[in-house]
């Protein structure tokens, strides 16, 4: 098992969630895939391994996890894509999204620090910056 399952399965048990087959393997899946993807393909996944496994099911478990920040969400072509999160355990950074095949690359200078002088008096408390375009292989 790989160090980022270990951690996402360890902060499942600590937040109550029952550590089953099923959460490991969509966990092992966008892990591997390391790309957005939507909860119709994870689903298309889970249903090839597991016969009666119900969309909601899958949706639900997606959402759970993008609660205990496992994964990083996005939404292009309306519709809601996930990714398992690169920040679990490090400082924030941003994306290039590939609208075409979802496939990410990270972004390793913040915007932010430019946007700071021109609010003074005001407190970020967030913030999120991602590019979308069409990557090398797309």
């Amino acid at each position: 098992m790989s160090e980022k399952l270990n951690q996402a399965m360890a902060i499942l048990k600590e937040n109550g969630l029952k550590l089953t087959k099923r959460r490991k393997e969509i966990l092992s899946f966008l892990i591997e895939e390391n790309r957005y993807l939507s909860a119709l393909d994870v689903f298309e996944f889970m249903s090839e391994r597991y016969q009666g496994m119900s969309y909601d099911t899958v949706y639900r478990n997606l959402r759970d996890f993008s609660d205990l920040n496992l994964l990083e969400e996005t939404e292009f072509h309306g519709e809601k894509k996930y990714r398992f999160s690169c920040n679990v355990n490090q400082d924030h950074h941003h994306h290039f999204i590939c609208t075409v095949c979802g496939a990410t690359k990270e972004i390793n200078m913040c915007p932010m620090d430019m946007f700071k002088e021109q609010l003074p008096g005001c407190v970020i408390e967030g913030h999120r910056f991602e590019i979308f375009g069409k990557c090398e292989n797309c």
